[in-house]
């Protein structure tokens, strides 16, 4: 009788298990995309990851978590690129090859601009109460300014008129 190897399986991994979901949400919660996540060679794809967000309420709970964590990873990484100036300059040349100053590389100050406004709306929509847009409720008044609670309390009243014995309708007579 001959042995059989087991043969060694091809493809991703698609068997779930409690330590493949806590690698999956440890990067996600780095700040890694789960795009990025499934892309490496041992981890499965991106289908099989929402098929166990759809069946797995644990697995879900975790994610869930890992995504929340993962807002917090995006602002660091935003605080990282604003202060690295790297690549900002480029030392400009004539045509001896002699350096004669610097110019800013526009290019590259975009792209990092870029990268921190991604960056910032992910983290506003992972983390509203955190990192969202102030909503003013107030439209532009304290609630206990005094002016603002004379005009609530005046809405909807009507008051009187007087005319004035000039024939004018100033309530004051001038």
């Amino acid at each position: 009788m001959t042995a059989r190897k087991a043969k060694k399986k091809l493809g991703r991994p698609t068997i779930y298990t409690p330590e493949l979901a806590a690698r999956i949400c440890a990067e996600l919660a780095c700040g890694k995309s789960l795009r990025t996540v499934c892309k490496t060679p041992d981890m499965p794809g991106l289908e099989t990851v929402f098929r166990w967000l759809r069946e797995k309420p644990e697995f879900r709970d975790q994610y869930e978590h890992a995504k929340n964590e993962s807002a917090d990873a995006l602002i660091e990484e935003m605080l990282d690129i604003a202060d690295d100036g790297t690549n900002d300059w480029m030392q400009i040349y004539d045509k001896d090859g002699e350096n004669v100053g610097w110019k800013l590389n526009g290019e590259h100050v975009q792209r990092s601009r870029l990268r921190v406004d991604v960056r910032k709306w992910a983290a506003s929509k992972l983390k509203p109460k955190k990192y969202g847009e102030r909503v003013d409720l107030n439209h532009g008044t304290q609630p206990d300014d005094p002016l603002a609670a004379l005009i609530r309390s005046v809405q909807g009243s009507s008051f009187p008129v007087r005319k004035s014995t000039s024939g004018s309708d100033d309530p004051e007579g001038a």
